[in-house]
């Protein structure tokens, strides 16, 4: 099934829009299957469908729906494996031909006669082409393919490793016997809490090669037929060589496949002789008759695809798959370069000779999508459904589009011009860099303001079409950086080039030419009305260089555009929010300015510093609420007879803006808001329609009022930017979360310097969120310095450039002073090549990046911050900032001398050195693996040889990929459903809000696809609400199904996936699973230590429930180690003496007496109850409950001390027992999420904490009375609930 599924996404392109209109995966279709089952749909909806085939098994059964397209039901036939032969073929009822886009409902007695005859079609020799390149990907013929695009291993999933990588045997849930010990039965056996990250966490291992079915299938060199042979059907001619080493020349012709008689030397395509005249329709089938083992070995290759999650081998279609920043070494089998005459012959394959079926008119698709009906349901799953596809293909084509203007393979349109101000057409695509070629930017800032004008027009793109107004079109619009370069791409608009008449404006509304003329068309005040109100942008005036005043309804910079098409296009998004007024008040200085006040040494590098959507969005909802305090105070103030009649007139009083000339408010919404403390006697309700709040983009962007009402209104306009303020953050884990949570709060990243100076003021408890913004600052100052280096730099000296960067940020440990490899036959095949980075040392880029940082952020970096570099993950950002993919190997970042340090944790192989758990020697786990490690991800990590004078080659640069930033919309019904569904389970209506999840799974599948971003966070929340809701088993397969899709869109070592990781093993062990749940929780805690390092605040969530699972698994001595580590962790941040401290040595004392050291856990419980009683009081019922544990533990220590001999014959009667679990797992939250939220549907005080049954029962196992106790979970009582919620914090706030 993966591989046809392979093949039908890579053909897709050559397939007209028919095909990608109607595509429906049949994974997708067997997750509808199984949603159905479980009551998401009716029996009657769904019926079954019988296909009659021409050949074996000549019939076959397919599950459909009355609104299916006739279209999905050929795709499902192309995809089941008993008819994935058939490719070209057409579908009777009743004798009668049924057209492919008609629904089947809309067949005549199809429901009374539920079939269909499969009746095979002549090629034509573009289906012929498609049919070739389909059965090679089918029968594994197509060998490895080269990505020329995402490079290295792109869309990796490590999922189906990471069990078997542990262990030989994890799912097998044994319990420890004389034979099977802890020490080797379990995924954390061995684990150091101390020892770095090994790169080989992020590698896939070595597997045993897919089953070879044929030597070969290509082309044959006596294409194209001659002319009287393609009269007479002659499509292709092809070469096949099977396992037997038989060489074998086919014809296609119109009526299928046969063999003819031409060898390599003689041209003869008639069909050979009988008995060897050997024919068939499907080329597949033809092979089978070719080759006596085919059969055998394409079973042998389906089961092998089988063993792989499929979702693991589904190619992605409508995203951008990850591309890892680490990959094996170019020598490695997993790169294994192998020779295939087909791979350079399928881009004719796929588009024909002239390249012409893959000619998009992407501008035309674009908009026409957006005309599709949106009445009906149906109407919009269509509708979305497309809009993905067509984004996915459009965003695919112009990032490979930009990376061949990048790599000068496409001749300018204007050749003459200045190079930053060339500009491509390739592909039906606009290109132009982004840069300020034709000084447009001159006085914002130059090639600063323009690079940051690009990527906040791609995001004003994004807005908009989430907006989606009818009759207002954006172009397709996509920022591709690649090699220092920014390119933008955009779908070419009808009339943009058009030359106009005399008097004419290029542009029909907005700034023409700057801000000196401003163009006013009526037409387009209607949809940019709707698009201000949206967006809270105001309607005001601006001047034009003759002081004329112009009423406008958006930016001065947004422009509007009549295409020739006759449609309304929207340009230039970038100013749809205010400039940062305060920002640019204390950092910016003009060019003019800076001349004359040379004083001012800090200025911003641009001027296009703009507040983001999310901000105004909070500062409106902000206002709506004081709004509605105002009026509820009002009218309580008020007799109540007045109280209608002066709503309006209140309404207008608290009104923030209005807009001067008393235009009508229709795109404000009527909305209501209830008045929660409204008398009981009436429901009484605010009409906010008098509520506006509309900001005015262009203050402080050099517009000149001229009367005084003008100035007045401008005035007042200024002030309401100024009262924006940002609000506060959690823990993320990398610098891409860190960004994420910023931006979901309104933050833009140049505050990064002030989040780092607020974090620092709190003390030890925000240190990792201070480093993690310093890493963050550093890092993104090293991406603007090798951005300048690499700009204009030829792509053979990129690596070297790279590789000279990376030695002076973070090889100084082992070389101070580095030099750059060049080579010299290369600087004379390019003398015109800059080549400054080579006189860069370490003391210049660091003075460059303390410049760049301070300049940035407003931040000083301290003298020490060379030294506090995270080596690891300081690679690993600067590497997915600038698309790196390096080599996997053991970086030597110092001088090994004394085997300490962070270096000298890795052996030989890049794997860390093994010991146990308190990091003391263990020969046998030193001994456990040898030649079984050949298949490893450590052996694939190349070692760095040891006469290497620097950490980092040009080598190691293996290559770059494009970073990609699009516009594509996300889907708002799919959206709408699974909001529905939660708010359904908050009110207690479960069996509605699991149709209305399933619902929402549906349909994420079908408009996205499986492979998206956006389907596996649904699969992560679903997998969260099923857990919650006690489905267990449900939630596991979601949770699972999330982690593949992560892996493979967003990054095997993205924050989302670890987290993904970290709840899949928390399913796992609620349903019984526990090694493979640990397993999980391993693999999970080594991407931590390469994306973080050790000791993240929130691992202590992490650690708690490892410790948890060991005790279930009565690892008890294992256990206490683990909730050791997790106590060091909280007395680090929290301090010794605080609540979570506390909590954390309650559950370390219980562990503690489980382990039989009754004195270790009184003295553990001792300090806890000092410590609640110092912060919490006597009275507190946490208190109260470490004193009784206290007591009883003393008492029971006291006992153990006089009667020795019988606790050691307790201690033999105590191998039969099973105590129950002390504490229980809880799902780890996510970046900047609460713990409370994670769990959302238990009580969040009993999340984590203190023991859920008596001190009596404890007691009575640690005594050796267990027996008679059952192993049954005990109800939850109320009085043992978690101290460190009544203390008011939490003990991780963010994962």
């Amino acid at each position: 099934m993966a591989v046809q599924q392979d093949h039908d996404a890579k053909i897709g392109v050559a397939q007209a829009a028919d095909g990608v209109l109607n595509h429906e995966t049949s994974a997708a279709k067997e997750t509808d299957a199984d949603h159905k089952q479980e009551g998401e749909q009716a029996g009657p909806s769904v019926f079954q469908l019988t296909v009659f085939l021409p050949h074996e098994p000549h019939e076959t059964q397919i599950m459909v729906s009355p609104q299916e397209q006739v279209s999905e039901v050929r795709q499902y036939i192309v995809e089941f494996p008993n008819t994935f032969q058939y490719s070209c073929f057409h579908l009777e009822h009743n004798g009668q031909r049924i057209n492919d886009f008609v629904e089947l409902s809309d067949i005549d007695s199809i429901s009374s006669e539920p079939a269909l005859t499969l009746v095979e079609d002549p090629y034509t020799e573009k289906e012929a082409r498609i049919h070739l390149v389909r059965i090679r990907e089918l029968i594994g013929a197509a060998g490895d393919r080269i990505d020329t695009l995402h490079g290295v291993l792109a869309g990796l999933s490590l999922h189906d490793t990471v069990v078997d990588a542990n262990s030989n045997d994890l799912l097998t849930e044994s319990k420890p016997t004389k034979e099977t010990t802890p020490s080797n039965s379990h995924a954390m056996t061995d684990y150091i809490f101390a020892s770095p990250g090994s790169l080989c966490t992020l590698l896939p291992r070595v597997q045993d090669a897919a089953p070879k079915t044929i030597k070969s299938v290509s082309v044959s060199p006596w294409n194209p037929p001659p002319y009287h042979l393609r009269q007479k059907g002659h499509l292709l001619y092809l070469q096949v060589t099977t396992n037997e080493g038989e060489q074998y020349q086919i014809t296609s012709h119109v009526s299928g496949f046969y063999v003819n008689k031409s060898s390599n030397s003689k041209f003869d395509p008639a069909p050979r002789l009988p008995p060897r005249n050997l024919a068939a329709h499907s080329l597949f089938s033809l092979i089978e008759l070719l080759s006596p083992s085919f059969s055998t070995s394409f079973t042998a290759l389906q089961e092998y695809i089988n063993k792989k999650d499929p979702l693991a081998t589904y190619q992605i279609a409508s995203a951008i798959p990850s591309s890892p920043w680490i990959v094996p070494s170019p020598a490695s089998s997993l790169l294994n370069h192998q020779p295939d005459i087909t791979r350079t012959q399928e881009s004719y394959l796929i588009a024909g000779v002239e390249n012409s079926e893959t000619l998009r008119d992407w501008n035309e698709e674009l908009q026409s999508m957006q005309e599709l009906p949106r009445e009906t349901v149906q109407d919009r799953v269509l509708r979305e459904r497309i809009t993905s596809k067509t984004y996915g293909d459009y965003n695919d084509a112009a990032a490979r589009g930009a990376v061949l203007v990048a790599k000068g393979e496409v001749a300018p349109l204007n050749p003459t011009e200045s190079r930053d101000a060339q500009i491509f057409v390739y592909n039906n695509i606009f290109f132009s860099f982004g840069a300020d070629g034709v000084g447009t930017f001159a006085t914002e800032g130059g090639d600063e303001a323009a690079r940051v004008a690009t990527g906040k027009d791609v995001m004003g793109v994004r807005a908009v079409n989430q907006l989606d107004i009818q009759g207002l079109f954006t172009p397709g619009t996509v920022v591709v950086d690649f090699i220092g370069k920014r390119l933008v791409g955009q779908s070419i608009v009808p009339g943009i080039f058009k030359q106009r008449d005399p008097g004419e404006h290029q542009i029909d509304y907005g700034g023409v030419e700057g801000k000196d003329i401003i163009a006013e068309n009526e037409a387009f005040v209607p949809v940019f009305k709707q698009l201000s109100t949206a967006l809270r942008i105001k309607k005001h005036a601006v001047w034009d260089k003759e002081g004329k005043r112009h009423e406008l309804e958006g930016s001065v910079e947004t422009k509007g555009l009549l295409g020739t098409d006759g449609r309304k296009y929207v340009l230039n998004l970038y100013r749809i929010t205010p400039l940062d007024v305060v920002w640019l008040e204390q950092h910016w200085s003009g060019p003019t300015e800076a001349e004359q006040n040379e004083a001012k040494k800090k200025s911003y590098p641009h001027r296009m510093a703009v507040l983001r959507p999310e901000l105004v969005n909070a500062y409106w909802n902000l206002k709506m609420r004081d709004f509605v305090k105002g009026e509820i105070n009002r009218r309580r103030l008020a007799p109540k007879e007045t109280n209608r009649e002066t709503v309006n007139e209140q309404g207008e009083s608290n009104k923030v803006e209005t807009d001067r000339d008393g235009s009508d408010t229709e795109g404000v919404s009527k909305k209501t808001v209830d008045d929660s403390n409204s008398f009981e006697s009436e429901q009484e309700r605010i009409d906010v329609s008098g509520f506006l709040l509309a900001l005015n983009p262009d203050v402080h962007s050099g517009q000149v009022p001229q009367s005084n009402e003008e100035k007045d209104e401008w005035a007042r306009d200024e002030k309401e930017i100024h009262q924006l303020k940002e609000g506060d953050v959690g823990f993320p884990m990398d610098g891409q979360s860190l960004s994420h949570l910023l931006h979901k709060r309104g933050i833009n990243i140049r505050y990064l310097g002030q989040v780092a100076t607020l974090a620092a003021e709190q003390g030890p408890r925000l240190q990792a969120l201070r480093a993690l913004t310093v890493q963050e600052m550093v890092a993104r100052a090293f991406k603007h310095i090798a951005n300048r280096y690499l700009r204009y730099l030829p792509l053979p000296f990129a690596g070297a450039c790279v590789a000279h960067l990376l030695n002076c940020l973070l090889g100084t440990g082992l070389n101070q002073s580095p030099v750059a490899e060049i080579e010299e036959s290369l600087m004379t095949l390019y003398p015109e090549a800059n080549l400054k980075f080579g006189s860069l040392d370490p003391v210049g880029l660091r003075r460059d990046i303390r410049a760049q940082v301070n300049l940035r952020y407003n931040y000083d970096l301290d003298d020490q911050w060379v030294e506090q570099l995270k080596h690891v993950q300081m690679l690993r950002e600067i590497s997915l900032k600038l698309g790196l993919q390096l080599e996997a190997k053991d970086f030597r970042f110092a001088e090994k001398l004394a085997n300490k340090g962070e270096s000298e944790a890795v052996d030989s192989k890049g794997a860390p050195k093994r010991s146990t758990l308190n990091g003391s020697a263990s020969s046998s786990s030193k001994k456990k693996k040898n030649s079984a490690d050949a298949g490893s991800p450590a052996s694939l990590v190349a070692s760095e040889p040891p006469s290497s004078a620097v950490t980092f080659l040009p080598d190691d640069v293996i290559n770059f990929v494009p970073i990609v930033k699009d516009a594509s919309p996300r889907s708002t019904l799919a959206e709408e459903a699974l909001e529905a569904g939660r708010i359904s389970i908050v009110q207690d209506q479960k069996e509605l809000g699991k149709d209305l999840l399933l619902e929402s799974l549906s349909l994420h599948e079908q408009i996205y696809g499986l492979l998206h971003p956006e389907v596996a966070r649904v699969y992560h929340q679903v997998a969260m609400l099923y857990y919650q809701l006690e489905d267990k088993p449900a939630a596991v397969e979601l949770a699972r199904k999330a982690v593949i899709i992560f892996e493979r869109t967003v990054g095997v070592d993205s924050a989302e996936t670890v987290l993904s990781y970290l709840n899949l093993g928390l399913f796992e062990h609620a349903v019984g699973n526990t090694k493979s749940a640990l397993a999980y929780i391993r693999h999970a805690l080594e991407l931590w230590k390469i994306i973080y390092g050790i000791n993240h605040p929130d691992s202590i969530t992490t650690i708690n429930n490892a410790a948890v699972m060991l005790q279930h698994l009565k690892y008890y001595h294992e256990s206490r180690l683990w909730f050791e580590a997790s106590l060091l962790i909280s007395e680090e941040i929290y301090g010794k003496h605080s609540v979570h401290a506390a909590t954390l040595l309650f559950q370390l004392a219980q562990a503690l007496a489980l382990d039989q050291d009754s004195k270790g856990a009184v003295n553990r419980m001792r300090e806890a109850y000092n410590i609640f009683l110092n912060e919490l009081g006597a009275s507190d019922r946490n208190t109260k409950e470490a004193d009784n544990w206290l007591e009883q533990l003393t008492q029971n220590a006291v006992s153990i001390a006089k009667h020795a001999k019988d606790i050691q014959a307790r201690r033999l009667r105590r191998a039969n027992f099973t105590p129950r679990v002390t504490l229980g797992t809880r799902p780890q939250p996510q970046v900047g999420q609460s713990s409370s939220d994670a769990a959302h549907g238990n009580d969040a005080r009993n999340s984590i904490g203190l023991d859920s049954r008596s001190v009596d029962e404890l007691m009575k196992f640690i005594e050796g009375g267990g027996d008679t106790l059952t192993r049954s979970t005990p109800k939850k009582r109320p009085g043992r609930s978690n101290p460190k919620r009544r203390g008011g914090s939490v003990v991780g706030t963010a994962a």
